[in-house]
């Protein structure tokens, strides 16, 4: 009884936290899988894939009736992200984890460090409606997106530590924006990831209702806060969850 209640607890967080700043929460779920139940990596990256789809979903209900899903660009990344998840979720059982962990903390660091010293977006679109879509690469935005889809897949993560700042400071996209569109993108990829490594018998099933349940009551706690805190806030937040990301990657390889 205990346990359940923790583990929903955890559900709650993981959904509300993780809609706030649009990543999945896997960065939560993977480390208490691995730490507290002795996952292996496989069957933690597997199940907490399920609850970052959970997440994702309910949350994006939430961003739905707000009306701030850009729907056009949220289709083409996610288009770009299904073919890289089914390959994350395959080649994980190849692939040294030590050193795609390492080389992917890195990268993260990296990341969160140059966007560290950028200067911060100013202004607030409350809405789609007053919201024009910036001329960028989509290309790139494709490639990116399939990189994406790729690396949450063989890490178990949300891929909105990387879509979100690449949508505001490669594309162009208001924070207001982009968050909730890489909800609606992560959706879609989770799912697709999370079937993928459901088929090769890579999820642990009995954790799904507690963690799922409290993954999408917390979900829509965070698309009802989300309006009412200021991007900046949001932004810095992101910063620290891809530095907590990066650290845990390369840490648990030392």
């Amino acid at each position: 009884m205990i346990e359940s209640i923790f583990l929903l607890g955890v559900g709650i967080f993981v959904g509300m936290f993780g809609t706030l700043i649009g990543v999945g929460g896997g960065f939560i779920v993977v480390p208490l899988l691995t730490i507290v139940y002795q996952f292996t990596p496989q069957l933690a990256v597997g199940t907490s894939m399920i609850i970052v789809a959970l997440n994702a979903i309910s949350g994006t209900t939430s961003y739905v009736r707000q009306r701030r899903i850009d729907y056009k660009t949220g289709l083409l990344f996610a288009s770009a992200t299904l073919p890289g998840s089914f390959l994350g979720a395959y080649l994980l059982q190849m692939v040294s984890k030590p050193v795609f962990d390492v080389s992917f903390g890195i990268f993260l660091l990296c990341i969160s460090g140059y966007l560290s010293f950028r200067k911060q977006p100013v202004g607030e679109i409350l809405s789609i409606d007053s919201f024009q879509r910036p001329a960028y690469n989509k290309f790139l935005g494709m490639f990116i997106s399939f990189l994406v889809g790729f690396v949450a897949s063989m890490a178990g993560i949300g891929g909105g530590v990387i879509h979100v700042p690449a949508m505001i400071y490669l594309f162009g996209f208001p924070p207001f924006i982009a968050i909730p569109t890489s909800h609606f993108i992560l959706a879609i990829s989770a799912t697709f990831a999370g079937g993928s490594h459901a088929f090769i018998g890579e999820v642990e099933w009995s954790f799904i209702p507690y963690l799922g349940l409290g993954a999408i009551i917390g979900a829509q706690i965070g698309g009802r806060l989300s309006h009412k805190i200021k991007s900046v806030w949001i932004i810095r937040a992101l910063l620290i969850v891809m530095m907590i990301v990066a650290v845990r990657l390369i840490g648990r390889n030392l």
